[in-house]
């Protein structure tokens, strides 16, 4: 059997060849996720199949723009991946709806040295095909313009797929689900539940091309440097649990925001609209004028925490990446390619050691669950499972009174008169103290969110 990309561009009504049975695992997706575990089997020996819906990887693949690398740096040589920028600065803003800004800027030397802590822009289109090519090079088989519909299974034990192709049923002795936060064929299939709509976030986005020389001057960047910039409060989404964004591409800027699909469903404004006062907002604004729209996009993200993560083995299955739900926000840290790429990486190691002894069943596989709980990426979903639900009871603080009373405060603490800087300090300690209820309030609100640091 030889190993190769399969690019399917004929219709769905073409015959096309028959894969039943050749390979030792199916992969739903190739994403982050997907390709990390095809491209961990196939080093192992292994011949996996990669089954991807779009004419290409990471043509259906969206995320706001940051890519953390220390995994994928382990499996590829990255120096060749088509890497847009690293991320140089951070800047998290408060913005209120009367269009303050109260903004924390960092910038660490270190960051500009080798490897520039694991943190690039990207273009998922770009990357994911690229990233794909490794798995393929490795020995895995990419098939194209392909959707998965449902699962196979006999006795209990999933034992391949069903495609919207002609005969278009492929057996394999394990399938990875690596389809992302829209996990239709698991939750069809009852290998999980469909994620409560608390639990997950909507994102719209749009990529504008700028001229280097535009992106350079404006962002203050030089070289390869890159800005992340974070934006919170009621300037950025409005009344919802949610902020917005901005990253720094060679050429393009990507542009959006993110918020709670139950705030969406209930607000009277539409995603469109939301990002639109974003980018109107006099902080923004300036930021992002001008250019040309290449792309918008729009995805859901699942944001439930480790209370909503599936049980992510199964007999003949494993779950992987979004699907799982292995996506973190604490409000700081905003995570989720690297997270995908380790679930990748273990099932892919947990499978072969399966695989090895001739076995699928859930006991065997068990080593992927347990590596990915000792790892960081459980640990910090356990760490900071908190924040989503936290964040909702308290909405109208955070998004709405703090960002209105740190732009009061700042302007207060730096207003130029004749009045003692005396009375302006304690006239801006006063606009915090009334938004957060008080000393006692303040010292309760410091409770509540103290993890957000830890």
């Amino acid at each position: 059997m030889s190993q190769q990309a399969v690019q399917e561009t004929d219709t769905a009504t073409e015959e096309v060849p028959n894969y039943d049975n050749d390979f030792d695992t199916i992969v739903v997706g190739a994403g982050l996720a997907g390709t990390a575990a095809a491209l961990t089997l196939a080093r192992q020996g292994y011949d996996p199949l990669v089954i991807e819906r779009g004419p290409s990887p990471g043509t259906k693949n969206v995320f706001g723009g940051v890519l953390y690398t220390p995994r994928i740096r382990e499996l590829t040589d990255f120096e060749d991946a088509p890497k847009e920028r690293y991320v140089s600065k951070k800047t998290y803003s408060m913005l209120s709806e009367e269009g303050d800004e109260t903004s924390l800027s960092i910038a660490p030397s270190s960051w500009r040295e080798e490897p520039h802590n694991d943190s690039w822009m990207v273009l998922r289109g770009d990357f994911d095909e690229w990233f794909a090519e490794q798995a393929v090079e490795a020995g895995a088989t990419l098939v194209t313009e392909t959707t998965v519909t449902d699962l196979i299974e006999e006795n209990g034990e999933v034992v391949g797929v069903r495609t919207d192709r002609p005969d278009g049923e492929l057996r394999a002795p394990m399938v990875v689900l690596a389809e992302g936060a829209n996990s239709l064929v698991s939750e069809g299939s009852g290998l999980k539940q469909q994620d409560s709509r608390d639990n997950v976030a909507v994102s719209v986005k749009e990529v504008r091309k700028y001229d280097r020389d535009t992106i350079e001057d404006r962002f203050h960047l030089d070289g390869q440097a890159g800005l992340a910039a974070h934006y919170f409060g009621d300037g950025a989404v409005g009344d919802a649990v949610g902020g917005g964004f901005l990253y720094t591409n060679k050429r393009t800027v990507s542009i959006g925001v993110v918020y709670s699909i139950e705030d969406a469903a209930h607000g009277d404004k539409t995603p469109d609209e939301v990002l639109a006062e974003f980018k109107q907002h006099p902080a923004v604004a300036p930021l992002v004028r001008g250019g040309r729209m290449l792309e918008y996009s729009a995805h859901a993200i699942p944001e439930g925490g480790p209370d909503s993560m599936p049980n992510l083995v199964h007999d003949g299955a494993v779950i992987v990446g979004d699907a799982a739900g292995l996506v973190l926000n604490s409000g700081i840290h905003l995570e989720g390619t690297n997270m995908a790429v380790e679930s990748g990486y273990h099932a892919g190691q947990a499978i072969a050691a399966a695989l090895d002894n001739g076995r699928t069943d859930e006991a065997a596989l068990a080593k992927y669950e347990t590596e990915l709980r000792n790892s960081y990426v459980v640990k910090n979903l356990d760490h900071y499972g908190w924040f989503m639900d936290t964040a909702a009871d308290e909405k109208e603080f955070l998004f709405d009174d703090l960002p209105r009373a740190l732009g009061q405060a700042g302007e207060e603490y730096f207003k130029m008169d004749d009045t003692p800087k005396e009375e302006h300090v304690s006239a801006a300690k006063q606009r915090i103290l009334t938004a957060t209820g008080g000393w006692f309030g303040a010292a309760k609100k410091a409770w509540k969110f103290r993890k957000m640091l830890s």
